[in-house]
């Protein structure tokens, strides 16, 4: 009895001593501070989720070219031409159209001279309603049904990529220094460090002979 008492107290002691050295060694490690954590209560390190800041852009002033028509304008130059071709005395008798589908016109009269006349008046209102005539193109005069004559008329918009190398070109070669041209679709985009060169590149594209009406469009300052 005597010697298992012993031994209990032996295996007690041993306990009590494991014990108190691992009581000692976790006191000697401090307790998470999960409020003062630096990013969330897990404590993640700072350097590893740095936030991301939103880096700040330079945007250099710009605007666009494009060739476009205000459609409501077209259609309001039709009408108005259609409207005196009804009544001119000098278009009674001839079997006199003018017929419009989108962008395009189809014209029908008696002979070529009256057709001319046509155009003249097509113009006249086109002028009228601001539209340029820079951006009509007139097909060839064909033969009708019976001896009366006919032509398209196709109103364009957008700029070919042919068009867009030759505005590019210019641009390149007699824009202020420091200017740029990039052709995205149908249209260009110019951009320069000056507002008054950017200026100075619309008035030069506005003088140059291009064959298409332009207009400018989104300028950034």
């Amino acid at each position: 009895m005597l010697s298992e008492y012993q031994n209990w107290n032996s295996v007690s002691t041993l306990y009590v001593q494991w014990w108190a050295g691992k009581d000692s060694n976790l006191r000697r490690h401090k307790p998470a501070d999960l409020q003062s954590a630096p990013f969330g209560r897990l404590g993640t390190d700072p350097q590893v989720c740095k936030p991301i800041g939103l880096s700040i852009v330079s945007v250099m002033p710009s605007f666009d070219v494009v060739s476009e028509v205000d459609r409501q304008e077209l259609k309001n130059a039709v009408d108005q031409a259609q409207r005196e071709l009804a009544n001119r005395f000098d278009f009674k008798n001839t079997d006199s159209s003018i017929e419009q589908k989108e962008l395009v016109l189809t014209i029908r009269t008696s002979s070529e001279d009256r057709l001319r006349a046509l155009k003249v008046l097509i113009e006249e209102k086109f002028v009228k309603r601001q539209i340029s005539l820079r951006g009509l193109e007139w097909g060839k005069v064909e033969q009708a049904s019976g001896e009366s004559v006919r032509q398209i008329v196709t109103v364009t918009v957008g700029i070919s990529s042919d068009k867009a190398r030759e505005i590019n070109k210019l641009i390149k070669e007699k824009a202020p220094k420091g200017i740029a041209s990039q052709t995205q679709g149908e249209q260009l985009r110019v951009t320069g460090k000056k507002r008054d060169d950017l200026q100075e590149t619309m008035a030069l594209l506005k003088g140059a002979d291009l064959g298409i009406a332009i207009q400018f469009e989104n300028f950034r300052d």
